[in-house]
């Protein structure tokens, strides 16, 4: 096969996948751009393992974070100066708290209900894609999220 049609075939799926990840169509249409130049760079590196899409939205992912550490460095100062009212601040120290204790809660889970969670609501994987990751069924994966679901709130 080759890029143009890789490229048509893919884009669409990769595209979905990085605007539901970023909430920014012009962002997720920059972002895919820069997936596909990292996958013909790193083209030797994929071996089959997994479907091509699963590996494509990986590096859309591995882009994302990137654009987000980039964004946090540049936004570093700007954050400070809008914290200037005290109820920002209890604001943000509840919302910092509450997150804190998710975190928490995450990373105490067993595995595979953390890596489940973790690829659900974060990597946004569609339940069929983690259950071929831990070649289970679809409905494993399923029932998997929502326990590790009803395990964080139970430490809430």
């Amino acid at each position: 096969m080759d890029f143009d049609q890789l490229y048509k075939e893919q884009f669409p799926v990769v595209y979905r996948y990085l605007t539901g990840l970023s909430g920014n169509q012009a962002l997720a249409e920059e972002l895919t751009q820069e997936t596909f130049c990292r996958a013909i760079e790193h083209s030797a590196s994929f071996q089959g393992k997994c479907r091509l899409s699963v590996w494509l939205c990986q590096i859309g992912k591995n882009c994302w974070l990137s654009y987000l550490r980039k964004a946090k460095r540049q936004a570093g100062d700007e954050a400070l100066e809008q914290m200037t009212s005290p109820q920002n601040v209890e604001e943000d120290l509840l919302i910092q708290e509450n997150a804190r204790q998710i975190h928490q809660r995450l990373h105490a889970l067993p595995e595979p209900y953390r890596e489940v969670f973790t690829l659900r609501v974060f990597a946004e994987l569609p339940y069929m894609q983690i259950g071929e990751l831990f070649d289970k069924s679809e409905n494993w994966a399923r029932v998997t999220y929502y326990r590790a679901k009803q395990k964080i709130k139970e430490g809430l």
